[in-house]
C-alpha cells in the first residue's frame, strides 16, 4: 500500500473552531478561565445537541483577532503536514462579530491567519439564522473575494432552515463567482441535497450522505459534477450512520458522484485528513479510488490553477509509484 500522507490532496471541509489544536484550546481556555470541552469518544452516539454544546464551548475560548489568526495559521500548518496542498477553512463571521466589533474584523482576522498559506476562506451563514443575514454574509464574501474569500456556505443543523429562503444569498454568491457549498443531507433525506442543487445552485455539498439512498439524486450529482464533502469521523458520533462501515464512499464513486474527503472538526472528532483516507482504505477503497478522491478534492477546490496542476500531477506520481506502505 502507498503511504497516505504522501498523497497530495485538498481539505475542503474544515470549520475554524473545529480546526483548533487541542493544546491551543487548552491555552486559550485557561487564559479566560473556561472549561475545555472533551472530544467525542469513539463508539458513542451523542447527537447534535451534545456536539453543538462542545463546539460552542470551544468557540468561546477564541476571543480576539489574534486568536482567530493563530487558529487559522496552525490549522494550515497541520493540514500541510498531513499531505494537504490546499485547505479551505469555513467560518460563520456572525459567531465572532460581537467580540470583534463587527463582521469585517472577523473576516480580516481569518484572512490574516491565512496569508502566506495555500488556504481559501469560505464564509458561511447558518441554517438556523435569518435569510437576510445570509444575504449580508454572501455579499461580505463577495466583497472580500479579491483578498482570499473563495466561497459561501450554510452550516449548522440543516433541519433548522428552509432551502428556498436562502436562494437570494446563493444568487449573490454565485454572481460574485464564489464556490457555493451548503451543508445538506446530513439528517434530512435525499430531497434536501437535491433541493440545494436545484434551488440554491450548490456546486458542492457539505456531507450529503443521504443522497445515496435516491437514484435520481445520485444521477443529478453525477451529471452536474456536484462534489460531496464526506467527513467519515463525523457521522457515527452524531447518529448519521450506525458505524463507519455504513458510509457508502465506494458506492458513490461507482455511481459517478465526485467525493472529496474532509475533516469537519478534528478538534472534536480527533482525526485528521490522512485519518479520513485511512478509513476509506479500510472500507475497501483501492489506491486508485483514493487517488480519484484526491483528484476530486483538488478539482472541486478554489485553488489557483497552478496549485491544482501541481497537486494533480502529484496524485499521478503517487499512484504511479510502487506500493511500499506496510500498514494503513
Amino acid at each position: 500500500m502507498r503511504a497516505l500522507p504522501a498523497l497530495p490532496k485538498a481539505n475542503l471541509h474544515l470549520h475554524l473552531t473545529g480546526s483548533m489544536r487541542p493544546a491551543t484550546l487548552a491555552e486559550l481556555a485557561a487564559r479566560h478561565g473556561l472549561p475545555v470541552p472533551p472530544v467525542l469518544t469513539a463508539g458513542t452516539t451523542y447527537g447534535w445537541a451534545a456536539f453543538q454544546g462542545r463546539y460552542d464551548a470551544a468557540r468561546a475560548a477564541v476571543r480576539t483577532a489574534g486568536d482567530i489568526a493563530r487558529v487559522v495559521a496552525e490549522a494550515a500548518a497541520d493540514n500541510l503536514a498531513d499531505g494537504a496542498g490546499w485547505v479551505e477553512i469555513q467560518v460563520d463571521p456572525t459567531s465572532y462579530a460581537e467580540r470583534l466589533g463587527g463582521l469585517e474584523p472577523v473576516v480580516e482576522a481569518v484572512l490574516t491567519g491565512a496569508a502566506g498559506w495555500p488556504v481559501g476562506v469560505i464564509l458561511a451563514a447558518s441554517w438556523a439564522g435569518s435569510p437576510e443575514v445570509a444575504v449580508r454574509v454572501a455579499r461580505l464574501a463577495a466583497r472580500y473575494a479579491p483578498d482570499g474569500v473563495v466561497g459561501f456556505g450554510l452550516s449548522n443543523d440543516e433541519r433548522l432552515g428552509r432551502v428556498g429562503e436562502f436562494a437570494p444569498a446563493f444568487r449573490a454568491a454565485a454572481d460574485a463567482g464564489l464556490v457555493t457549498a451548503p451543508h445538506a443531507g446530513f439528517y434530512e433525506a435525499a430531497w434536501h441535497v437535491r433541493d440545494c442543487v436545484m434551488v440554491l445552485g450548490a456546486q458542492r455539498i457539505g456531507h450529503g450522505l443521504t443522497a445515496f439512498t435516491d437514484p435520481a439524486t445520485r444521477e443529478l450529482l453525477a451529471g452536474r459534477g456536484v462534489t460531496l464533502e464526506v467527513c467519515p469521523t463525523a457521522y457515527p458520533p452524531l447518529g448519521v450512520v450506525a458505524d463507519l462501515t455504513a458510509i457508502p464512499i465506494r458506492e458513490l464513486l461507482a455511481a459517478g458522484v465526485p467525493v472529496a474527503l474532509g475533516t469537519d472538526d478534528p478538534l472534536l472528532f480527533d482525526a485528521g485528513l490522512t485519518d479520513q483516507y485511512a478509513i476509506a482504505r479500510r472500507l475497501g477503497c483501492t489506491d486508485r479510488e483514493l487517488a480519484m478522491i484526491a483528484r476530486h478534492s483538488v478539482i472541486a477546490s478554489a485553488a489557483p490553477p497552478e496549485v491544482q496542476r501541481r497537486l494533480l500531477s502529484g496524485v499521478d506520481t503517487w499512484l504511479g509509484s510502487p506500493p511500499g506502505e506496510k500498514a494503513a
